[in-house]
């Protein structure tokens, strides 16, 4: 009798359903974001706040879970750039437009206009400096405030206005002003922290842990209040942050300078010998 070889099954060619998860957050993130414009539509101003909200912190997640699952990949990188202009470039600067700048006609709108364009900026020279070489210390920094934190600085007045209840017809033309100023910091070259490949020291974990619930607890009863404190604090961390960096681009200039150079048998000089060039693992990994 002849034997039955058993068939194996075919396998499909394609990506695994888990190089995809990145992906999906980033679309559910341009979606909160476009969100954020239909509640403004509406006169909901505290839920499409919330929407942006959400977009950050899904954005946040999206590059996360690409390092984890090691998805990174160009396409999620585009999509994530594109997703990051609709979400903390368009959708804010709509929000506050129809929420104070309206009376200004076209000068409101010159302002948002100004807003987007700075964002699409800062994001286009966030994506092709990647592959820059730069000091390793100059990786815990990024040049000018990230597309979420101006966000966040854009709907500062609209939280404001939420715990204290200014109403935005008081001021239409600072908070035009207001917006420039954002997108202004948004493709400056200040340097500003980036939280997150800083490194806490062992006695500082249970202070901050302790520091984080009271912050949640703090969003949880009172959320406006909170998120207008934090946005407060970062921007006031962000002459800190020139301050840090430009000790450490001063000591780093001292080193390279007092480095000896080593010269090889064929007269050609190599670099101090105390420079040392930044691996791939200092680098910040592209997202997914």
């Amino acid at each position: 009798m002849k034997r039955f070889r058993r068939r194996r099954s075919p396998r499909f060619s394609g990506q695994s359903f888990n190089k995809l998860i990145p992906n999906m957050i980033t679309v559910l993130a341009v979606c909160f974001g476009l969100s954020g414009v239909r509640f403004a539509l509406a006169g909901k101003w505290e839920f499409a706040v919330a929407m942006i909200v959400l977009a950050a912190v899904f954005d946040t997640l999206d590059g996360r879970m690409a390092r984890l699952l090691r998805a990174q990949s160009k396409f999620g990188a585009e999509l994530d750039s594109l997703s990051d202009f609709v979400s903390f470039g368009v959708a804010p600067g709509i929000i506050v437009f129809l929420w104070a700048l309206e009376p200004l006609t076209n000068f409101g709108w010159m302002a948002v206009l100004f807003y987007a364009t700075c964002c699409m900026l800062r994001l286009a020279r966030f994506n092709t400096r990647l592959d820059d070489d730069k000091p390793s210390f100059a990786y815990n920094y990024f040049t000018g405030v990230p597309a979420p934190a101006g966000a966040g600085l854009a709907l500062l007045p609209l939280m404001l206005d939420f715990q204290v209840g200014f109403g935005p017809a008081l001021a239409p033309w600072a908070v035009a002003g207001w917006l420039v100023v954002v997108g202004l910091l948004m493709v400056s070259q200040v340097p500003t922290f980036s939280f997150k490949r800083m490194k806490v020291p062992q006695p500082m974990v249970l202070p901050i842990l302790i520091g984080a619930g009271l912050v949640i607890a703090g969003v949880v009863s009172a959320p406006w209040f909170m998120l207008a404190l934090l946005i407060i604090a970062y921007l006031g961390s962000i002459p800190l942050s020139v301050i840090a960096y430009r000790r450490l681009l001063k000591e780093a200039e001292q080193m390279t300078a007092a480095a000896p150079v080593v010269t090889d048998p064929n007269g050609m000089a190599d670099s101090p010998t105390g420079a040392v060039e930044p691996s791939s693992g200092d680098r910040p990994a592209k997202l997914h």
